[in-house]
């Protein structure tokens, strides 16, 4: 498991790392009055190195490389790179792509804030941008079929007693996530805590990549864990286990995956982040169309990306989802949103909800600015010009960049104008 606590930054470097991208950022936009992505001669570079990790909601990457968009764009060397977990996606991200690591990546949306930081590179700030959102929905909470009769559901406090037997027999109850302070993470802890569970003293969270949490619960390794798409549906059709809840259910339009990339790649590189994302953007509308998902579920389950059979991703990318615990939905709404309800579009108050989740379990200090830091790393301006260039209706161009208060289902709102006010209501944390 990677040691997260103990590279946890101060406010000074925190701020000092947010400060200091702000004001690269603001030379750089300085450098191009009418937009900073607005075309000119044509990308500065024919390509960059993006990395994946093998879930549906590195899609847009995908089918931009399949279908291809990036030659159409002006980038027709973009590599889209499979990652072995989110710690190797992080480290290649580190190294960046001009050492034979990456320039960007499909990542886990806290992730950028976290490098930015240096709370997880051992310290050292590395300046991430997020210029795109790449999914709404579409993660799920699985459990052993050990749990099966236990009533356990949206509501995780069934649970509770069982665990704490458990514990009290001496038996450890690992919990698994993709990346200490990564969404996966952060809908894993809300969920316990909403049941009653203190994830930081009546389990043990443990970190595993995603494309190996079917693996791990067959032999038994875990109690339950959180992930993307198509595990979850995998490990229904295997047998292995069951999904509790699906995290649409605790916060039906959730943002989830971003498209992120280094500082220094943006900067140097201004028109061909917009055409990068430009290409993205057009794989995000195309994979929304229903008439695509299945070709899309072919497309993801072909060995050169995820190399698993089409109908483990096809039945909740539409929307139709198997429990596994008998219970069957079909058209819940819940499948995973590319680009319809402005998906790929990153709300500065979506960024808010999880810098705050981040200091709830004590990722990041108390004392935090969560304006600044998402004004440093939130790049949707960068967005707003790739849309314009690409004629985007204006009905799919957010006026704002707060979708507003969020609830959740246990009743918590989240308000982005009073992040304090949500943590106060709070009454399972770690922040003091």
């Amino acid at each position: 498991m990677e040691n997260f606590m103990t590279t946890l930054t101060t406010r000074r470097s925190f701020l000092k790392a947010a400060t200091a991208t702000a004001a690269t950022l603001v030379a750089t936009r300085a450098l191009f009055p009418s937009g900073a992505f607005a075309q000119s001669n044509g990308p500065e570079v024919t390509g960059a190195k993006l990395g994946y990790i093998a879930l549906t909601d590195a899609s847009a990457l995908i089918i931009a490389q399949e279908k291809g968009l990036f030659a159409k764009h002006g980038v027709p060397d973009v590599q889209v790179q499979k990652q072995a977990s989110w710690g190797a996606t992080r480290d290649n991200l580190v190294l960046g792509g001009a050492a034979n690591g990456i320039d960007g990546a499909h990542i886990l949306t806290p992730m950028p804030y976290l490098m930015t930081a240096g709370t997880v590179t051992g310290g050292t700030p590395v300046p991430m941008s997020i210029i795109a959102r790449l999914n709404l929905d579409a993660q799920g909470i699985s459990v052993s079929q050990a749990y099966k009769d236990s009533g356990v559901g949206v509501d995780a406090s069934p649970l509770k007693q069982i665990f704490a037997e458990r514990k009290a027999a001496g038996t450890e109850v690992n919990v698994a996530m993709t990346f200490p302070g990564g969404t996966h993470d952060l809908w894993m802890r809300y969920w316990l805590a909403a049941g009653g569970i203190d994830p930081n003293s009546e389990v043990s969270l443990i970190t595993v990549p995603p494309p190996q949490m079917v693996a791990n619960m067959k032999v038994g390794t875990m109690d339950a864990f959180c992930v993307g798409e198509p595990w979850n549906e995998q490990l229904v059709n295997q047998g292995v286990g069951f999904t509790a809840t699906t995290t649409g259910e605790l916060w039906k339009g959730h943002p989830e995956k971003a498209l992120s990339l280094r500082n220094d790649f943006v900067e140097a590189n201004p028109v061909a982040t917009q055409a990068i994302l430009m290409a993205v953007m057009e794989a995000a509308q195309w994979a929304d169309l229903t008439e695509n998902k299945q070709e899309l579920a072919q497309i993801l389950g072909k060995r050169s990306w995820f190399n698993i059979p089409a109908a483990d991703v096809a039945g909740r990318l539409k929307g139709d989802i198997n429990y596994g615990n008998g219970r069957v939905e079909t058209a819940t709404g819940l499948e995973m949103k590319f680009w319809k309800d402005h998906a790929s579009y990153p709300f500065k108050s979506h960024d808010a909800w999880f810098l705050t989740e981040n200091v709830r379990w004590g990722y990041l200090p108390g004392t935090t600015d969560i304006t600044a830091s998402v004004d440093a790393v939130n790049r949707e301006d960068i967005w707003r010009a790739a849309a314009a260039a690409l004629g985007v209706a204006a009905a799919d161009i957010p006026e704002g960049t707060s979708r507003g208060s969020e609830t959740f289902f246990d009743g918590k709102v989240f308000d982005p104008a009073n992040p304090s006010a949500y943590l106060e209501s709070l009454a399972i944390k770690a922040v003091v």
